[in-house]
């Protein structure tokens, strides 16, 4: 992790990817089982609709409980009779390559800029993210900048322009829209519990609360971190 620096933030290097990896070696320290290359073939329940385990191929995994992002429930589509997630808007987001830092910020090489919504006339705020080599993300000398808000217009990459107006000279950009989904039940009565789709935000907030949210649902009480005590054998 990036820890020392101008920056008040953290982040992985190598990364966002670094995340997840580090989540599955902690994982199987403690007995969980990662299956990789794996599609995701059919979600399995009884007669009731509860869940009984997650079918690849002609492999059935069964467990007590499943938790899953919507890509994983049908995004919007019927699944065994049942819509899971619905559509609630869109996200638009330019992923910009750099050959400079961001004007205006002393040559930082990271960067978090939120474009308040009344600033510019719209609902929701824009969010600018910058990373750079200092993060092994990218080469010497370039910088990653991701532009992003949620879809307000029929022209959704126009609605991110005072973003791109912040960066500068913009070397390559690759813009895309995505939807956002959210589940329609909070799943303690089929034990399947769904997160909500990624929103235009940069900085995890709405993340960690619904992690925080899935965590309650499924566990029925508050997440609460904390160091864990690790008994060592003598």
């Amino acid at each position: 992790m990036a820890r020392y620096g101008k920056s008040p933030y953290i982040y992985p290097l190598y990364g966002l990817g670094e995340l997840p990896q580090s989540f599955a070696r902690l994982s199987a320290i403690y007995g969980g089982t990662y299956m990789l290359d794996k599609s995701i073939d059919e979600i399995v329940t009884d007669a009731d609709g509860k869940f009984i385990g997650v079918r690849s191929g002609n492999e059935t995994v069964k467990a007590k409980q499943v938790v899953g992002d919507p890509s994983y429930f049908g995004a919007g589509k019927s699944t065994e009779g049942k819509v899971r997630v619905i559509e609630e808007g869109r996200v638009v987001r330019a992923i910009c390559v750099l050959k400079h830092p961001i004007p205006g910020t002393e040559d930082s090489d990271s960067a978090q800029v939120i474009i308040p919504q009344n600033q510019v006339g719209r609902k929701n705020d824009i969010y600018i993210a910058v990373v750079s080599s200092t993060h092994n993300v990218c080469a010497k000398d370039v910088y990653i900048a991701i532009v992003s808000t949620i879809v307000e217009t029929a022209n959704p990459e126009q609605e991110i322009a005072p973003g791109l107006q912040l960066l500068g000279t913009i070397h390559d950009k690759f813009v895309s829209v995505t939807p956002l989904f959210v589940p329609t039940s909070t799943g303690e009565s089929d034990n399947i519990f769904i997160t909500r789709s990624y929103d235009a935000t940069s900085h995890f907030e709405t993340v960690v609360e619904d992690v925080q949210d899935v965590w309650k649902r499924a566990v029925g009480k508050d997440l609460v971190l904390k160091k864990r005590e690790v008994e060592l054998d003598a």
